[in-house]
């Protein structure tokens, strides 16, 4: 029998953690889906970086972050378009020292105008560097691929 390779043990991220995380991204995504922006750049901490390869230079600092969230939220709403974020494959490793994690997830985004089809409109992998503070988790760095666009 053939041997698979497996990447070095890492320590466990417990299963309580792993469902805790998932109803994050939920509500964090949901926020952002139903206009909340507020609601959704609150997930950021206050100096996060938002990085992705649909822009040249990361979004530095909740603030930064919200206006150009702001910006497309209502950007969409004028155009009377709908947008879904759907997260899968949650991955979920330890980050660091202290109540650090790693959490890497394939995003797919649905865009929907009433009384037209839905249709995908970006399918990316998303890389988080989340951080626990208060009792709560923050986002403290995003990185975003669409597949549509060359990495860099």
């Amino acid at each position: 029998m053939a041997q698979v390779p497996h990447e070095p043990e890492e320590p466990a991220v417990t299963a309580a953690s792993y469902a805790e995380i998932q109803q994050f991204y939920g509500r964090h995504m949901r926020a952002m889906d139903e206009g909340r922006v507020e609601d959704w750049t609150g997930d950021f901490v206050p100096d996060a970086v938002f990085a992705t390869n649909a822009r040249p230079e990361p979004q530095r600092g909740r603030a930064e972050i919200a206006r150009n969230a702001e910006t497309a939220a209502r950007q969409l709403r004028e155009k009377g378009v709908l947008r879904r974020h759907c997260v899968t494959t949650l991955e979920l490793r330890q980050g660091g020292p202290g109540p650090t994690l790693l959490a890497k997830t394939y995003a797919l985004i649905t865009r929907t105008v009433v009384g037209e089809r839905s249709e995908l409109e970006f399918v990316c992998t998303c890389e988080d560097v989340l951080v626990r503070h208060g009792g709560r988790w923050f986002i403290r760095h995003r990185q975003v691929f669409r597949d549509d666009l060359p990495e860099s």
